[in-house]
């Protein structure tokens, strides 16, 4: 499939200033959305909006229930939803004009990465910034 987990692609998202949408971001510290939401700010220099059932803040950022209620739009979604229910969001992301999706590690849905592709955005699956990154020598 084009565009998934092209490691140029990885480059330029973790390098290049972006928002990113984290869905499924809480401050509940059992999850590992808040230490990569932390790690996007604080090691890869990313703004971060929150996305969450609640439409709760974290961090001290306002946080939205939808894609579609963030003003200005954003250029990346990080996806923290299990592979079973990431397909609408992957979907939200391609009517949102988002420009990647990036399925989190675990999370794996090639038809919704396949719409995305076809969209025109660029695709990351079953993998995580914090192991990207490192691997590629970015960040601070």
């Amino acid at each position: 499939m084009a565009h998934v987990n092209d490691p140029e692609v990885i480059r330029r998202l973790l390098t290049a200033p972006a928002r990113w949408a984290v869905v499924g971001l809480s401050d509940n510290p059992r999850r590992v959305a808040p230490r990569i939401g932390r790690y996007l700010m604080d090691t890869l220099g990313m703004e971060v909006v929150p996305v969450n059932l609640e439409g709760a803040e974290v961090f001290g950022l306002k946080g939205y229930r939808e894609l579609a209620d963030i003003p200005g739009g954003v250029e990346v979604v990080d996806c923290f939803v299990n592979s079973q229910k990431v397909g609408p969001v992957v979907d939200q992301a391609i009517e949102a004009g988002a420009k990647a999706v990036w399925l989190q590690l675990g999370v794996v849905d090639e038809a919704a990465a396949a719409r995305a592709a076809a969209a025109g955005l660029d695709v990351v699956m079953d993998t995580c910034p914090a192991i990207e990154a490192p691997r590629l020598g970015v960040g601070r």
